[in-house]
């Protein structure tokens, strides 16, 4: 029977198999990161005042997906009572934990983060245990028989990562991934953990996500519960291609976990130049430039790519780490990884959640955060929305 195909806007349905077809459902969602707030009573804050907001205006009728971020602040805070109370606050308002986003462990608005975010990386046990603390959390949130996926990050920031410490890395993640197998023996859900390749990271491209892998050797009874959340704009940076990513994942035998919809800008010759509007002190804006003549130059932050004088071929191509409204396909003379999505959406097997991840917002230029940020929200949901909806009618 050929999978019908529902968006998060259908009446949730208990039972995904009817007597005549069977129903495949596509979780779709926002990742709550693009909220201030490292604390729990933050983290509730923000839901209240926004996600509600947005699931009033785009999933009225339906039961929502959170896609939800937890600072290593939050995660410390939530101990039984109010574990078993946001189950209750769930219940109340029609929603449910889709996604756990683990990556940031620390502040993530509000100062300079730069390749702060990374820390602790998985060279180091703190990462470890966070990532432990999150799975206990999820854990009490899935469904016995759901699954659900943490992401974290990829490996460490590359600047002074060596090949030795890999041996580190290896043991940290091995001790969470028995953790996360001994939640499922002991009966609870398939709690999973999704690395986030990131430019200018131990794991940027596609062919290091595969290195890593082999290098790993998870033994059989951990191997399935590590797989790779791919954000969009992170690939897009990096000049792959949709298919080629999705290619070679699938025929190595890697878990796609989760898509992060999201999309980069993008400038080319003189054009360059206008990418310094985006330069600013919060994120890490790494960059990639392309020449005319094929050849890869990659910068760790925006403005080591402008001081270099980059774009001085009419030819040459930049993109850059800086999330942009997913649903725009230009900006003030500026271009976006906009077609990317376009040709990836579409490919994703409707198993894998979906997460618009444009967490920044706030550093946006003025211009461009005219209306309320959930109104943003619900405009770039319903991008998704039509865009899946309108493959499936040609299909």
């Amino acid at each position: 029977m050929t999978p019908t195909y529902r968006t998060l806007t259908d009446r949730t349905l208990t039972d995904r198999t009817l007597t005549d077809r069977t129903l495949t459902f596509r979780t779709l969602t926002y990742c709550t990161n693009i909220h201030p707030g490292e604390g729990w009573a933050d983290v509730l804050d923000n839901l209240e005042r926004h996600a509600l907001a947005v699931k009033a205006a785009f999933a009225p009728d339906a039961d929502f997906p959170l896609g939800l971020r937890l600072s290593g602040q939050a995660a410390a805070e939530l101990d039984a009572g109010r574990v078993a109370a946001f189950r209750d606050w769930c219940a109340e308002h029609g929603c449910h934990v889709a996604t756990i986003n683990g990556f940031p462990y620390g502040p993530f608005h509000g100062q300079a983060i730069k390749e702060a975010v990374y820390q602790p990386d998985w060279r180091m046990p703190q990462r470890a245990a966070y990532t432990c603390r999150l799975a206990d959390i999820a854990a009490q949130w899935c469904p016995h028989a759901g699954t659900m996926s943490i992401s974290t990050v990829p490996i460490a920031f590359r600047a002074g990562f060596d090949e030795s410490d890999w041996p580190l890395v290896r043991s940290n993640l091995v001790d969470a991934l028995t953790h996360l197998a001994r939640l499922r023996d002991a009966g609870h859900a398939m709690i999973t953990l999704a690395l986030e390749p990131e430019p200018y990271c131990v794991l940027e491209r596609t062919d290091e996500v595969l290195d890593c892998f082999d290098r790993l050797r998870l033994p059989p009874s951990l191997a399935p519960f590590l797989g790779i959340c791919l954000d969009a704009c992170h690939q897009a940076v990096q000049f792959e291609t949709p298919a080629d990513c999705l290619g070679m994942l699938a025929g190595a035998g890697v878990p796609l976990l989760r898509v992060q919809v999201s999309s980069a800008l993008r400038a080319r010759g003189a054009a360059i130049a206008r990418l310094r509007r985006f330069d600013e002190p919060t994120y890490l804006h790494q960059a990639v430039l392309r020449t005319a003549a094929g050849r890869m130059e990659r910068y760790a932050d925006l403005p080591q790519l402008l001081a270099t004088g980059a774009g001085r071929g009419s030819d040459d191509e930049c993109r850059v780490h800086f999330h942009v409204p997913i649903f725009l396909a230009e900006i003030d003379g500026l271009g976006t990884t906009r077609d990317f999505l376009e040709a990836l959406l579409p490919r994703v097997p409707a198993a894998v959640p979906l997460e618009v991840e444009t967490y920044s917002f706030g550093v946006l230029p003025a211009a461009l955060r005219a209306e309320p940020l959930a109104a943003s929200i619900v405009r770039e949901l319903t991008w998704v929305k039509e865009l899946l909806d309108a493959t499936h009618r040609r299909d």
